[in-house]
């Protein structure tokens, strides 16, 4: 699983020009599924993700973590996150899971946050066309991956 996570002062998504779902302060989390995907790295990304400490503090140091600040959570599906670039000009997208696989997934990672962050997650909707909006805050972006660690 790969992941890129946005450190936002608000987020929505939109299917269609209706809003799904919204957030305020908290985490915009784009998340794409490989084939190889399976619980053990929903388990390690969500601990990850709801631990990470990259909200300030009263000095102003990154130290606090979306729990911390009782943030929310916005986790949006995004296959191409699994692009490979390293032939040609066009991404190829062999390595994200197929719908069979990566749907119960998606659904069990949004469930696995929502029991981790203590509150419902705000979602996007599987394989729909969505438009993403955010106002990143600092900016902080965080990329992680579950097949390289660091």
């Amino acid at each position: 699983m790969r992941v890129v996570i946005q450190r936002v002062k608000r987020a929505s998504v939109s299917i269609g020009g209706v809003v799904k779902s919204e957030i305020r302060q908290g985490l915009l989390v784009l998340l794409g599924i490989g084939a190889d995907d399976g619980e053990d790295d929903i388990d390690w990304l969500v601990k990850k993700t709801v631990q990470l400490r990259i909200f300030n503090d009263d000095a102003g140091v990154m130290n606090r973590s979306v729990i911390d600040v009782d943030g929310d959570i916005l986790v949006v599906s995004q296959f191409t996150l699994m692009a490979s670039t390293k032939k040609g000009n066009r991404p190829s997208y062999i390595h994200a899971a197929p719908h069979e696989i990566s749907i119960p997934l998606y659904n069990r990672f949004c469930e696995a946050m929502t029991v981790a962050l203590g509150k419902p997650v705000g979602t996007g909707e599987f394989g729909a066309d969505m438009q993403v909006e955010l106002i990143n805050d600092g900016p902080v972006t965080i990329c992680m991956d579950t097949k390289n660690k660091e």
